[in-house]
């Protein structure tokens, strides 16, 4: 009996030992998992090692240091000249000044959202390790705001050169014509222009060169139409078409105290048989009626063509054919009756009226050009 029970009491003691031995492990072990906790809730702002943004190392930073690091090496790219070239023309900037901003809290989130994606002895044996979890975050740039569309308008309102149309006009002392040539204009399309530059900082290209377009003239020499042109040096009325001459005639324009006025004209109105309202009836009109109607009387003759030039300027007909060809009128363009029912045929309201030269210095009242052989 007392054998039996000594060996119970042997198998009791093992049984025990064993218990005591598996509970030291098991607290080992549990002292292990919370430290490893506790190890990691002191660096949850600290990024494993071996992720990078953008090909920068950003492990074992926070995300404080991680933040400064990438901005300085988004800096290197922000910081870069972007040339922008029209012709011999050229712009410079930084792709910063243009707009492009580096989306660096986003990418170091990323970062340190790598955390989470490993379990707290995942994270702890790649910490005390060192061992790279290998993982690389991209860092995007975006260009954003007006800065680009501005310079695009800028530089289009720098490069535009407007289109000319044909014409023909006058040298500075209204003594000449000038027979203008059609000219093409440039234009650069700015939303066009807008979207290549963005483009090119996108890309990160260096230079870009913008693509101006041909703007056509209006009007050509061959599309110009006819246009009326008053001599006043020679008392000759000259109809072009376009910078051709097609017809002349003998005209009366200002006698001495009066003037037939140079410039570019335009005709506004023409009439059959115009009715011819005394426009002075308190100075030299005043020996004449007050209205006279459209008919063999009227000093208008039996056309007039009303142009807006300043002081009632017509070209019109007349009642006195010895006077054309002479400084005779007040101001306005006679012509024979006959003639002027031709030109009223030829030309539109709206046509061009020139009128250049000066009456000659010491020229009296019915004198004729020294030109003229009337």
């Amino acid at each position: 009996m007392a054998r039996g029970r000594h060996i119970r009491r042997k198998r009791f003691g093992v049984v025990a030992a064993l218990a005591v031995v598996a509970a030291s492990v098991l607290l080992a072990a549990g002292g292990g998992a919370y430290a490893a906790y506790r190890y990691e809730q002191d660096r949850a702002d600290v990024i494993l090692p071996g992720v990078r943004v953008a090909g920068i190392e950003v492990g074992e930073m926070t995300r404080r240091e991680a933040m400064r690091s990438v901005r300085s090496a988004a800096g290197e790219q922000l910081d870069r000249s972007l040339t922008i070239r029209v012709g011999d023309r050229a712009w410079k900037m930084t792709a910063a000044e243009l707009g492009e901003r580096a989306a660096i809290a986003s990418a170091v989130d990323e970062a340190l959202g790598v955390n989470a994606t490993l379990g707290t002895f995942d994270r702890f044996w790649h910490r005390v390790r060192d061992e790279s979890v290998a993982v690389e975050v991209d860092l995007a740039f975006r260009t954003r705001g007006d800065a680009v569309d501005q310079l695009a308008s800028e530089i289009a309102a720098e490069v535009f050169e407007p289109w000319v149309n044909a014409s023909i006009s006058l040298t500075d002392d209204d003594d000449r014509l000038v027979f203008n040539e059609a000219r093409a204009g440039t234009k650069l399309p700015v939303a066009e222009a807008a979207d290549t530059i963005r483009a090119a900082i996108d890309e990160g290209v260096a230079r870009v060169d913008l693509r101006t377009i041909r703007v056509p003239a209006k009007t050509t020499a061959r599309s110009m139409g006819p246009t009326v042109v008053v001599d006043v040096s020679t008392n000759r009325l000259h109809l072009f078409e376009g910078f051709d001459r097609v017809k002349s005639w003998d005209v009366a324009t200002a006698k001495p105290g009066w003037v037939t006025p140079t410039g570019v004209w335009n005709i506004w109105d023409m009439r059959e048989d115009p009715t011819w309202y005394n426009p002075a009836l308190d100075t030299w009109g005043a020996s004449l009626p007050a209205i006279v109607p459209g008919g063999p009387s009227n000093p208008m003759g039996t056309r007039a063509i009303y142009i807006d030039a300043p002081g009632l300027i017509r070209i019109h007909g007349t009642t006195s054919p010895p006077s054309i060809g002479r400084y005779a009128s007040h101001g306005c363009i006679r012509m024979h009756n006959g003639e002027i029912e031709r030109l009223f045929e030829m030309i539109p309201v709206g046509a061009k009226v020139v009128i250049v030269g000066h009456r000659p210095a010491g020229a009296a009242e019915w004198d004729t050009p020294a030109s003229s052989d009337i």
